[in-house]
């Protein structure tokens, strides 16, 4: 992923010219339009891979996440079987197309918003053609997390839904939909908002952040202008590990929120949930339980999601530059 503003991009602001009409826009504004729908391609693919590599993973974090069970790898790895034995294989990717349905549109929007948002803070701060200093490093990630999330949020709630019920509760996503807004109102599809938006803000922020830094002791280091992908791998990872065990007890809060409604819970605030989970289960035992699961699964959702869209983007490029020689 590109760090800071294209090099030599000039603002020509004429008053006197009229604006082209859309059907002749520009290099410039061709090139921009082009940058952005491969940022959203390989955004939407890099998301798809990530989940669904990880989706058992995360379905039985979710499970332990909303329960009073107590998590331990042993009880981690029953479940998993226990649930293969009696519901099949593919039980294990259940709400896989909620979470399709939903992380397709935010990784587009998150990583397409990344980048954006990056060129705006090079512009800002004046790093055009250079990598952001460590602090708009930090806000680019946070805000594209922010942005992505508050766009897609019902679409979370409902996974999170089909994760904990049996199929026979929700067959599927519309369904889901139809239930809680006809059983519980609208509100609920935004229940655990708040603390998925104050748990992405130093997920997303500090997981940029970890991958372009480095990126760029990498380069700085190696004098290779662009890491392998087993490098990129590894360097997703960290940043993965890092920015998800900053957030993990927000995102024990809205799984809690969000599932209340089916597990027989009346959480209403983030503070009071708090406060129920430790005085029932513990701090360490309750606002970080599947941690140790978040260990595994993140990093390796992370570096996937990374290095897919690296490697989409950089694909992408070659054919565009091949077809425009053709031409």
């Amino acid at each position: 992923m590109g760090n800071g503003v294209r090099e030599g991009q000039v603002d020509f602001k004429q008053q006197d010219v009229e604006p082209l009409p859309a059907t002749h826009l520009p290099p410039e504004g061709n090139q921009e339009k082009k940058k952005v729908l491969n940022s959203l391609m390989s955004g939407a693919l890099a998301g798809a891979v990530a989940k669904t590599a990880v989706a058992p993973l995360d379905r039985t974090k979710i499970i332990f996440q909303v329960s009073s069970k107590r998590f331990s790898a042993k009880e981690a790895y029953r479940l998993i079987y226990h649930t293969y034995l009696n519901e099949g294989f593919w039980s294990l990717w259940r709400g896989n197309s909620a979470t399709m349905v939903r992380v397709i549109p935010y990784a587009a929007i998150q990583f397409c918003a990344h980048e954006e948002y990056k060129q705006l803070l090079g512009s800002y701060y004046g790093f055009q053609g250079k990598a952001l200093t460590p602090f708009p490093r930090f806000i680019a990630g946070s805000l594209a997390g922010t942005t992505a999330a508050m766009l897609t949020y019902p679409l979370d709630m409902v996974r999170a839904r089909m994760a904990v019920t049996p199929k026979e509760m929700y067959s599927n996503i519309v369904q889901v939909f139809i239930r809680i807004s006809r059983e519980e109102g609208l509100k609920t599809l935004y229940r655990g908002f708040t603390p998925t938006i104050l748990g992405v803000i130093p997920y997303a922020g500090l997981s940029f952040f970890t991958y372009e830094t480095l990126k760029k002791i990498h380069a700085d280091h190696s004098g290779k202008l662009q890491p392998s992908p087993p490098e990129r791998l590894l360097f997703g990872a960290c940043a993965g590990l890092i920015g998800q065990s900053a957030s993990y007890p927000l995102d024990v809060v809205r799984r809690r929120m969000q599932t209340a409604g089916v597990m027989g819970h009346t959480y209403s605030s983030i503070l009071l949930t708090m406060q129920e989970i430790i005085r029932e289960e513990g701090l360490i035992r309750g606002l970080y339980k599947g941690l140790s699961m978040n260990w595994v699964k993140g990093p390796i959702a992370v570096g996937i999601s990374f290095t897919t869209f690296d490697l989409t983007q950089i694909l992408l490029r070659k054919l565009q530059h091949s077809t425009n020689v053709e031409r």
